[in-house]
């Protein structure tokens, strides 16, 4: 047998005390939960042209709605029906043969909007439900708490700002 010196049991315990603490906020966080449908995404009003890009692009409205309903009393679930997307800005193809398509944020009519209907219920019972045709025409022209570097930031400001003045007051909090 080898004795290993204290210090390589350091990391091993920091790591496992990071797999605990992730575990237990993973337990956390499924106590409430979403449910969101993207409803003939293929048709939605403005998406990347690359499959993968569009995939980026339903992959971090998943996400954000997932964080939005960690927010939700526990028991409580968030069901989204999305049924149209419009980014901010205007998409440019790309001219030079990447996969990358650029999108021009110039503050006009190019702001973000969504349209879906969502609920908020609890043990079966619908607590909220309603339409949503969220946007933000002054995206450019407000304090957005998200970094320059977060994908979708003024959508998920969008919908940070639709979450607050609808979904919290439903939920008491």
């Amino acid at each position: 047998m080898h004795a290993y010196p204290s210090r390589i049991n350091v990391p091993l315990r920091i790591f496992l005390s990071t797999i605990t603490i992730a575990a237990c906020l993973q337990t956390a966080l499924a106590e409430a939960a979403a449910e969101v449908n993207f409803i003939k995404s293929e048709s939605f009003a403005d998406m990347p042209f690359s499959h993968s890009g569009r995939d980026d692009v339903l992959k971090e409205l998943l996400q954000h709605f997932e964080k939005l309903a960690a927010k939700l009393p526990s028991g409580q679930t968030l069901k989204v029906d999305v049924n149209d997307i419009d980014l901010a800005g205007r998409i440019e193809p790309n001219q030079i043969g990447l996969s990358l398509d650029t999108r021009i944020l110039r503050g006009s009519a190019d702001w973000p909007s969504m349209k879906f209907s969502y609920s908020v219920a609890s043990q079966g019972k619908v607590l909220k439900s309603g339409v949503a045709n969220v946007s933000d025409m002054n995206y450019l022209r407000r304090f957005n708490r998200y970094s320059a570097n977060e994908p979708l930031r003024y959508e998920k400001k969008m919908l940070d700002d639709w979450y607050s003045n609808e979904v919290n007051m439903a939920a008491g909090q």
